[in-house]
């Protein structure tokens, strides 16, 4: 992949958590990705470095807390380490590697999904109090969906009460959305506050490519009509496509490309489908085209990417 945009690296100067690897590191004890009591909270593991691997972020903040990785969305790349996290707020498809990471010290990463709804209503309740955008931040593109901030004491302190509950999971019910606020306010009121902010306000073009990002999700297997898009938004097919481009790094063609083949990708791993069905059941028809954009985004032709994947280690995507 050919990046035109050089690496934004974040690796927070703020002492880590003395308590909070040691937590994740004990509820997750393998590879991996591990499913918590806690709703919408993932917790993520690898012993190991991880080959580049795709995925579709959802809205979302994702922690590091050991550990260091690579992010790719289209041409923008981020690296990222301990006491730093991203905040993904649309659906976005990426690549992801852990380029830092052995078996004495593992990469350790925590993923919270986040319903924009959750954000709305914070951003009303701030106001003014939302941070004002910096352009000399680390995170230069405040259009982007994925930007980056270092974990402050406060925030480490909210995250850590949040994952400690999963040690009295008789308080999760009551505590969890508390803790869960809390994380979502301090990311409101830190550097990455205005970029958020963009993306859940009615008037604003993130918001609107935000929806059109939906309704790609929704039809990714019908023909692609920007025209419609457009006019579905009220903006000018130029000014979709700029803007489009500015949040997601791809063009829409692009965005929806990703999409097909990540779900054919994960139909024939996870349902056993041949490649041509995979290849129909996403909306491509010619099966021969769908293996060239295939080994071209993965690398090697369907059957043998899978096959591949299939001796593998299971992906850790967060």
């Amino acid at each position: 992949m050919t990046l035109t945009t050089p690496p934004l690296q974040c690796v927070s100067d703020v002492e880590p958590h003395p308590q909070m690897a040691a937590l994740v590191s004990r509820w997750a004890q393998q590879s991996g990705v591990t499913q918590t009591a806690i709703k919408g909270i993932d917790l993520y593991r690898s012993d190991d470095l991880t080959p580049c691997n795709s995925t579709v972020y959802e809205p979302s903040l994702i922690f590091i807390l050991q550990g260091t990785k690579t992010v790719r969305l289209g041409d923008h790349e981020i690296v990222y380490g301990p006491m730093s996290y991203l905040a993904s707020s649309v659906h976005l498809p990426v690549q992801g590697q852990v380029v830092e990471a052995c078996m004495d010290r593992p990469y350790l990463g925590v993923k919270i999904t986040v319903d924009p709804q959750e954000v709305t209503d914070l951003v009303l309740e701030l106001g003014d109090k939302v941070a004002s955008y910096d352009p000399d931040s680390p995170c230069p593109e405040v259009g982007c969906g994925l930007c980056m901030s270092h974990m402050d004491a406060a925030m480490q302190g909210a995250l850590f009460r949040l994952l400690s509950l999963l040690d009295t999971p008789e308080d999760i019910r009551i505590l969890a959305p508390l803790a869960r606020r809390e994380i979502i306010y301090r990311a409101l009121i830190g550097e990455m506050g205005p970029r958020m902010r963009k993306f859940v306000a009615a008037d604003s073009q993130a918001n609107r490519i935000s929806r059109v990002i939906s309704t790609l999700r929704e039809r990714y297997t019908e023909p692609l009509r920007v025209k419609e898009l457009a006019e579905t938004v009220n903006m000018s097919e130029s000014a979709l496509f700029h803007s489009f481009k500015q949040v997601t790094r791809m063009s829409p063609l692009q965005f929806q490309k990703k999409l097909r083949l990540y779900e054919a990708r994960r139909l024939m791993l996870a349902e056993g489908l041949e490649a041509a069905t995979a290849s129909y059941r996403v909306g491509y028809e010619s099966p021969s085209h769908f293996s060239r954009e295939y080994s071209r985004m993965f690398g090697a032709p369907p059957k043998a990417d899978v096959a591949k994947l299939r001796g593998e280690h299971i992906m850790v995507t967060a």
